[in-house]
């Protein structure tokens, strides 16, 4: 049951192209910009997902380039263990990063 509301205020060009974006998903403007602000609760932000794609390649780097350096290679097996660390952790350095905090070193 919906029985709060949020209110701002536009220009009337602003609204007119807010107008049109909802009409042309076939939603009220109401309606999209409900269904816009909802999404964000839910929704993983880009920034964060490219982030976290980025640090997983400069950890991969990083680390398989120091093992080359102490060892002269990298196995198979290394390297596999490696991305899956590098999986689990990615995601959490990215939005520690956009939340202020320091990364922790690979």
């Amino acid at each position: 049951m919906r029985n709060k509301s949020i209110g701002t205020k536009v220009s009337e060009d602003e609204y007119g192209q807010l107008e049109k974006l909802a009409e042309g998903r076939g939603l009220t403007l109401s309606e999209w910009l409900r269904e816009l602000a909802l999404t964000e609760l839910t929704a993983h932000p880009v920034d964060e997902i490219i982030l976290a794609e980025v640090l997983g390649l400069r950890m991969l780097f990083l680390n398989t380039v120091q093992a080359l350096g102490k060892k002269g290679e990298v196995t198979t097996e290394q390297l596999r263990k490696l991305i899956e660390r590098i999986d689990r952790e990615k995601q959490a350095k990215a939005a520690a990063l956009l939340n202020g905090g320091k990364e922790a070193q690979p």
